[in-house]
């Protein structure tokens, strides 16, 4: 991972816990190891770190595994395609955490601790009185093993915790440079917990070292687990791969972006921002996009390139040019990538994405022909995000009572005007019913017709059908509009409406 031009290849991994959909600063995370993996001719690992049950969630792992695939991140070892090194899942590697535990314990670098949930909260309420921080005070006689037995039969939780050395630890970081921890700050952590599975800091070191893994790229907030992983190293004799701690993600307004954002949304009534991957895919944005556009998080290629393709990032991308602030994520910035690559892409590639959206929206439209759907893509140029366009036609997708008009537009196009748009309507209908052959351009000279006939300017003829087939003011364009729908779906609703507002 250096700049020379033929860099040694790295064994680096990307460690989910499947605690749900894969969160956006987990797939930049991801998607940094990856472009390290390729740019070097290494390997990229996924490796599922699932140890903690009470945060389980079902079907999680194939959630994520369908989001990185969605990005075009494919691992080389890990779920669904096994590896060497396997099992993946360090739920399933339990008995080799038990070797390494009892490695350490023989060596006095680890110790039983008895103290109940209760005990350990009296004595964090005592330094809270005492207004110093916690810190768990080592025993000066540690449990022995047959401590340990009887506490179990006792029903007290046992768990091993780690020694830490009385010294400081030097992290050295690739990005933030080397990283002083003072030995006051450190204290005997929990490495395997009541349950008998190891806690994250043991199995992430253990399968670190066994997985060969060179590199260690993740998120700033795990800086101070840092620390802890070292000095296990240290003590069981392993190797300690190249750390860099990336920055974090922030919102524009420098809170960080989290899962609880879409929470805090929907309790004040707002659209819950998009936070996890399958949020994006599910509003319609292109996975090429949100791939630049994550890398572009924190890392610059230089110059004032921002476009850039999958095989660009690979060839350009560089530890070194990672910075060290939190990055803000802009969402304007992605939209405007987005319309872009949108406008640029090819009818193929959009009808693709669409029928994507469609499918993992859950959007009415599963049914639609393609042809339907190029007509709509082409119609609605200028769409932002492919829920943008199909929130302004779901009109077209559902049966015509599940279409409802907006009272607004009701009292503005179709009650007021001179005209009034019903008056409009009425004599639209019979025009409409005669019209051979439904087209677009067929309905374009038929509503300019009536225009120069009535002297009406182009919205008063428009507005009043769009209302009718729609329920609102805003759709596609309303010749390609009434093409797509077709001309019995159009005049079952303009009689629907002419029935029900009259």
């Amino acid at each position: 991972m250096t700049e020379s031009s033929q860099p040694q290849p790295v064994r680096v991994r990307f460690a989910p816990s499947p605690t749900g959909y894969l969160h956006v600063g987990g797939a930049r995370t991801a998607l940094f190891n990856w472009l390290i993996a390729r740019r070097t001719g290494g390997s990229f690992i996924l490796r599922i770190e699932d140890t903690d049950r009470t945060r389980h969630v079902e079907d999680s792992v194939a959630k994520i595994c369908q989001d990185l695939r969605w990005l075009g991140i494919d691992w080389d070892e890990g779920p669904e395609v096994d590896g060497p090194c396997g099992p993946y899942f360090q739920s399933q590697r339990l008995d080799i955490y038990r070797t390494y535990e009892r490695k350490l314990l023989d060596a006095g670098a680890a110790y039983y601790a008895t103290e109940t949930p209760e005990e350990l909260e009296a004595m964090r309420a005592q330094a809270r009185t005492q207004k110093r921080p916690f810190k768990y005070p080592r025993p000066h006689t540690p449990p022995t093993e047959a401590d340990a037995r009887r506490a179990r039969s006792e029903g007290r939780p046992v768990v091993v915790r780690f020694r830490m050395p009385d010294a400081d630890i030097i992290v050295d970081d690739r990005i933030l440079g080397s990283v002083t921890v003072r030995r006051e700050e450190l204290e005997d952590f929990v490495i395997v917990k009541s349950d008998g599975f190891p806690t994250y800091h043991f199995a992430c070191v253990v399968d670190d070292e066994l997985m060969g893994i060179t590199d260690v790229l993740r998120g700033q907030e795990h800086l101070m687990n840092t620390p802890k992983h070292v000095a296990l190293q240290q003590a069981l004799g392993l190797a300690t791969p190249r750390y860099a701690h990336v920055p974090l993600i922030f919102n524009m307004d420098g809170s960080k972006m989290s899962k609880r954002d879409k929470e805090k949304a929907l309790a004040e009534g707002r659209r819950p921002p998009e936070i996890d991957v399958h949020d994006f895919r599910a509003s319609g944005y292109l996975p090429e996009v949100l791939v630049n556009f994550i890398a572009l998080l924190g890392w610059s290629p230089g110059g004032d390139r921002e476009k850039l393709t999958r095989q660009e990032l690979i060839e350009l991308f560089r530890v070194e040019r990672i910075g060290k602030t939190a990055a803000k994520f802009d969402r304007e910035k992605l939209l405007a990538f987005n319309t872009d690559a949108l406008n640029a892409a090819d009818e193929g590639r959009k009808l693709a994405g669409l029928r994507d959206y469609i499918a993992v929206s859950g959007f009415p439209a599963g049914d639609a022909d393609d042809e339907k759907l190029s007509r709509l893509l082409r119609a609605g140029e200028g769409f932002r995000t492919f829920g943008d366009l199909m929130e302004k036609a779901r009109f077209l997708f559902v049966p015509d009572e599940q279409v409802a008009y907006d009272e607004a537009a009701v009292a503005k196009v179709l009650r007021k005007g001179e005209p009034p748009g019903l008056c409009i309507l009425r004599e639209l209908e019979p025009r409409l019913a005669s019209l051979e052959p439904w087209t677009a351009e067929q309905l374009e000279q038929l509503l300019r017709r009536v225009c120069e006939e009535k002297s009406l300017g182009l919205g008063k003829v428009a507005q009043p059908l769009r209302v009718a087939v729609s329920g609102g003011t805003i759709s596609p364009p309303i010749f390609e509009t009434l093409a797509i729908l077709g001309q019995a779906a159009a005049l079952r609703r303009v009689r629907r409406c002419l029935e029900e507002i009259a």
